[in-house]
Formats: structure tokens, sequence, C-alpha cells
């Protein structure tokens, strides 16, 4: 994929339910943050629910430990975002997990909210990330034939006209 240069970071913060979510974000501490983000920074705020997938025997697979992941986002819009939405986890995720040397995939599906603190949103439509334990895991994966069939199958969604981007990167668990 030539996406450019991916984010610097890209923070995801889990809480048990969104009422959680929005006590943790109008905290001092945390509104205090955002006024003290670097000059130039741009920053975007997504709530978004989390749906696992894992491969066969691996029960940790919600602990998301793997130190590696593809991150990839659907960016609004489609001509019929709910058919493409369906259609891509009816389908998508079960291919992914056939990729070679995969730890885990996961879909974040955005939920309506309005960020307290009045970020901007990324327009997400969808989300998935792949996980592996190594960089070269991750190539072997991306050199598959696994890889060309999920390329296949992404021409066969329902039509879809906003931003795919494709970030690898490292995971690192702060908390």
């Amino acid at each position: 994929m030539h996406d450019g240069p991916g984010p610097r970071a890209l923070c995801m913060l889990t809480f048990a339910d969104e009422r959680a979510l929005r006590s943790a974000l109008t905290t001092a501490a945390f509104v205090r943050g955002l006024a003290d983000l670097p000059a130039g920074a741009a920053i975007t705020a997504d709530a978004m629910a989390r749906t696992f997938y894992a491969t066969e025997g691996d029960a940790g697979a919600q602990d998301l430990k793997a130190p590696f992941s593809y991150v990839v986002r659907y960016h609004r819009p489609a001509e019929d975002e709910r058919a493409f939405v369906e259609n891509y986890i009816a389908s998508h995720p079960t291919l992914l997990l056939k990729l070679p040397h995969v730890r885990t995939v996961l879909c974040d599906f955005p939920i309506a909210w309005q960020d307290p603190n009045n970020l901007p949103s990324a327009n997400y439509m969808l989300g998935n990330e792949v996980a592996f334990d190594s960089v070269d895991h991750f190539n072997e994966a991306m050199a598959s034939e696994v890889r060309h069939e999920l390329r296949r199958h992404y021409r066969e969604l329902p039509p879809f006209s906003g931003r795919n981007t494709h970030y690898p990167m490292h995971r690192t668990r702060l908390v």
C-alpha cells in the first residue's frame, strides 16, 4: 500500500462503557494534556466498539499482546454504508484469520457520540487491525496467497468512495 506516511501515534484507549470513556476524557489531566500538544500536531477522536476474531486456540486474543499491528481504516463515504460493513464483516475477518502467523484480528465500529472536548472525528466507517508477533511474520503474511485473496475480496465489496488507509505499526501497551 502506498498511503503515505502514517500517523506518528495512534492511541487506543479502552473503557468498559461509554460512561467510563466520557468520565476519563473530561478529567483535568486529560484536558490539560490536550492543551500541551506539540505545535502542528493534529488530533482526531472517535469512539468505537471493538469485536475480536480469535485465531484457533488463542484464548488470549483480546489481550492484544502481539507487538506488531497492521491498522486499516475505511473512511466514509460509501454508497451504502450498511451494506459495505455487513458484507465486510461477514467474510473479511475470516479471510484475515487465514494469513500466516496472524495472532489476532479485530474490527472497530464507530458509535454515535459527541466528543466532550470537541475534537474532530476522523470520520471512520470501519476499522480493522491484524496483529503479529514480528515484522518478519507480517511481511510473510503480506507475501502470501491469502493477501491476494483479500485484495480480490476487497474489489468485490459494495461501492466505497472514501479513503482506505493501511499502516503497519509497532504496538506498545502503556497501561
